[in-house]
């Protein structure tokens, strides 16, 4: 008979580890129920005009971003246009690719991506991936071997550490591409087939990316630059990365990078509560996750009142998070009673995250409307003062809207139980979603 002798654990040790656990619960309760922002903007009525060179310098100073005055922008609608635009990009590289994303999963057109790469790494070219640890957990070190064995380098941001712990929550979202430092592309897709064709029997995703040349690259690249140092500890300098710019195009744009505070606010959300209180005839919203926190619900709602249109598109039943989309509609009904439009697109999963006010500023990028984006989330979001590309988006989303269903002020009220149930389930979880 074999007699096993008690292991003895020091005491010291046992009170360490349980005040351990308890702080570890407590950081994740506080993440769950910790309250929702409510902001607001002392002295509204003092704005200046959104149209004005005022609210221009206001907003500059504010989400702390360099005013661009010259670029090209093209604004690419869905994978089978954006996609054969970034991997030419990629193909017809110099110096280098930088490639930022959440989402990276292995599949036909994320290796497309990586066979394109690493042509152009073996032929010198720098080429330098960051990846999200948990938003692009599928795609195993193994899948980017061809790419690494040719000189590339592939990180991933904010990985599983136990000094890491108390950020862990802390994702990058953004999705950028930065070629030769002198072409970037910016939106809300990442590199997977749901963009690319649809799989498992469901409908390609509906999303939007911008093509951007001229002074705003910098600052895509510096956004990069910020993550690159984060996962990797180099810091990207010279001309491969930064070389001189010469764009005689007029237009106005902001490169918006943001990352949380200590208190939860972000340059993301600065930016969007500036333009909503600003707003005097329009907002056009789409996104795939409409969870505002009461700041931004009571812009919406004050700006209806004061007489401005809002139309907010969101998925329908194909929605990929089916929790979020309930959660999400029960917010309706304030906007609803207020007179805002609600559309719930039916053809696919919409993922597209775009904002257009006054058919003038236009914001596209990787946040969504809710507290994740806003609060915990690094993202990137290119503010566009210019009437033909918030024409264009708008115009796209018309096209969306005779695709959508209009949601009832009645609909809602008599909305089933068993979703009501869902929502509360929903509640618990928001700042999650």
């Amino acid at each position: 008979m074999i007699c096993i002798a008690p292991i003895l654990v020091p005491a010291s040790l046992v009170i360490l580890g349980s005040i351990a656990l308890l702080l570890m619960a407590a950081l994740l309760l506080a993440g769950v129920f910790a309250p929702m922002p409510r902001y607001r903007i002392a002295g509204a009525h003092e704005l200046p005009d959104i149209d004005s060179h005022a609210f221009l310098l206001l907003l500059e100073s504010l989400v702390d971003a360099k005013v661009n005055r010259t670029g090209n922008l093209e604004v690419l609608a869905n994978g089978p246009s954006f996609y054969p635009a970034e991997l030419d990009a990629i193909r017809a590289a110099k110096r280098s690719v930088n490639l930022e994303a959440y989402i990276f999963q292995k599949g036909e057109i994320s290796s497309q991506y990586i066979q394109a790469m690493a042509e152009r790494a073996r032929e010198g070219v720098q080429v330098n991936v960051v990846i999200d640890a948990f938003g692009s957990l599928g795609a195993k070190k193994r899948f980017f071997e061809p790419l690494i064995a040719a000189g590339g380098k592939v990180f991933r941001y904010n990985g599983l550490a136990w000094y890491r712990l108390s950020r862990m929550d802390n994702r990058t979202h953004r999705e950028l591409l930065i070629v030769d430092g002198r072409i970037g592309f910016i939106g809300g897709a990442g590199i997977a087939d749901q963009w690319y064709k649809g799989e498992r029997g469901k409908a390609r995703w509906r999303d939007t990316v911008v093509r951007v040349e001229g002074e705003a690259v910098p600052n895509l690249q510096a956004t990069f630059a910020e993550n690159w140092l984060a996962a990797s500890g180099e810091l990207l300098v010279g001309d491969a990365y930064f070389p001189d710019i010469d764009c005689p195009h007029p237009t106005t744009t902001l490169v918006i990078n943001s990352t949380p505070t200590v208190g939860g606010s972000t340059r993301a959300r600065v930016l969007f509560q500036l333009l909503l209180t600003s707003a005097r005839h329009s907002i056009s919203i789409t996104t795939p996750y409409f969870l505002p926190d009461r700041g931004l619900m009571q812009e919406l709602c004050s700006a209806v009142e004061r007489g401005v249109r809002v139309r907010i598109l969101v998925p329908g039943v194909k929605s990929d998070h089916l929790v979020t989309r309930s959660t999400s509609r029960g917010a309706y009904g304030k906007l609803l009673e207020a007179g805002a439009e609600v559309y719930e697109y039916q053809p696919a999963m919409i993922h597209a995250k775009v904002m257009c006010v006054d058919s003038l500023w236009s914001v596209i990028g990787s946040t969504n409307f809710d507290n994740r984006s806003f609060g915990l989330n690094d993202e990137v979001n290119l503010a566009i003062r210019d009437r033909a590309v918030s024409l264009r988006l708008e115009n796209d989303m018309e096209a969306d809207l005779r695709q959508s269903r209009r949601i009832s002020l009645d609909e809602w009220r008599h909305r089933a139980v068993t979703e009501r149930a869902t929502e509360l389930l929903g509640w618990v979880f928001e700042r999650q979603q």
